[in-house]
């Protein structure tokens, strides 16, 4: 009730709140919240490509249609667990990055390194049953229950740097 979350009203009961909650938080990777939970977080990049932007996704990184830009799908790993399977769309000419970058560091931290400051995002967390896919990489069965998450990151200047959707089992 203090957070926003559930209405309590005499002789009605408590429900669940309408409107969304907003609250302040700061723009982290899972990368860098990984490492400061003192887990030892690796990735796998599973694709990596210059390609032309999907029209849904150019709307989001305020792209015009087919607009070149880097496609990554990554797996993150944290010990042996897999953690997240990332799908992420980056303007080319933003960030120049290869795979290996990726290997290495969190993407957000590559950013952080050219200059580019990630500083706020939209993000939309939902959940759905895995796919073939998504439950071979993250070691659960087909229709198990993962958690997602499509976020647009934005740096300082307000210029959308990033596009992801993400799965977490």
């Amino acid at each position: 009730v203090d957070k926003g979350l559930l209405i309590r009203r005499r002789g009605i009961g408590t429900m669940v709140a309408m409107k969304p909650v907003r609250r302040a938080v700061a723009l982290t990777s899972l990368y860098d919240d990984l490492k400061e939970s003192g887990r030892e977080p690796t990735t796998r990049v599973l694709d990596f490509e210059e390609t032309s932007c999907p029209p849904e996704i150019a709307e989001h990184l305020e792209l015009g249609p087919g607009a070149p830009v880097l496609r990554f799908d990554r797996l993150r790993v944290a010990e042996s667990d897999p953690i997240a399977l990332m799908h992420n769309y980056v303007p080319v000419g933003l960030l120049g990055i290869e795979r290996e970058d990726l290997e290495l560091s969190g993407l957000y931290d590559l950013f952080r390194r050219a200059g580019i400051t990630p500083h706020v995002a939209t993000q939309r967390v939902g959940a759905r049953k895995a796919n073939d896919e998504e439950a071979e990489l993250l070691e659960m069965e087909p229709g198990d229950p993962v958690l997602t998450m499509i976020r647009t990151a934005y740096d300082t200047a307000g210029r959308p740097i990033e596009y992801g959707s993400h799965s977490y089992p």
